[in-house]
């Protein structure tokens, strides 16, 4: 399913892009993936398209851009509207909204501000993600998905974090399954996915790129 010319500007890494991958997947619709090289020279297309924040995910739909990742899911839900990742209720879209903001800004920064630290600001780090991915657990309750039984906007948020997750576990010397095994549980149901697993990147990779930047911004 298309409408148009689709290009999606990304980086491997990035859990970012990876969402608007597996948006894109989840809707069926044909785009073409571009590389950026985010560690070396940006293309003109990406500094162009996305002149304020200069970084992927960047979806140019009929050679207009959209960027900022969560944005890009709610656009690629709008404009091929089945099958729908948002809840059909205006309270329950508000809901759905709301956390991915809050994964938004507590996931990611949380994990890496553990490969980021050590000794007593790295236990402190590995304390508050673990709080943050129980909170989570708790808004997951017994459903199979955070938007019940199907997989949804909020999972397409959360899943392509969790790609780090193998890293974060390396560096601070815990589990993810042994602290939080709903949360674990659910990670494996949307890895096992289709259109989860094409996009997300081998986790020991994700590692060995961690263990780069960690090297390149002096935290060894």
């Amino acid at each position: 399913m298309s409408k148009g010319e689709v290009v999606l500007l990304y980086f491997w890494v990035s859990p970012f892009a990876m969402r608007a991958k597996i948006a894109l997947e989840e809707k069926g619709v044909e785009y073409e993936a571009r590389e950026e090289d985010l560690l070396g020279t940006k293309s003109e297309l990406l500094l162009s398209s996305n002149p304020i924040y200069k970084k992927v995910p960047v979806l140019l739909h009929n050679g207009k851009a959209v960027c900022e990742s969560s944005i890009v899911v709610s656009y690629i839900d709008e404009a091929w509207p089945s099958p729908p990742l948002l809840p059909s209720c205006p309270y329950e879209r508000s809901q759905a909204r709301f956390w991915a903001d809050f994964i938004d800004k507590k996931v990611f920064e949380g994990g890496n501000s553990i490969w980021r630290s050590k000794g007593e600001a790295q236990e402190v780090a590995i304390k508050e993600f673990i709080e943050t991915l129980k909170l989570l657990e708790g808004v997951l309750g017994e459903k199979d998905f955070f938007g019940g039984d199907s997989f949804g906007f909020v999972d397409i948020i959360a899943i392509p974090l969790a790609s780090w997750f193998y890293a974060y576990e390396q560096f601070g010397s815990f589990k993810v399954e042994e602290e939080c095994p709903k949360f674990s549980a659910w990670m494996k149901r949307c890895m096992e996915r289709e259109t989860v697993a094409k996009v997300i990147p081998d986790l020991t990779k994700v590692y060995e790129f961690v263990c780069m930047m960690r090297k390149m911004y002096g935290f060894e």
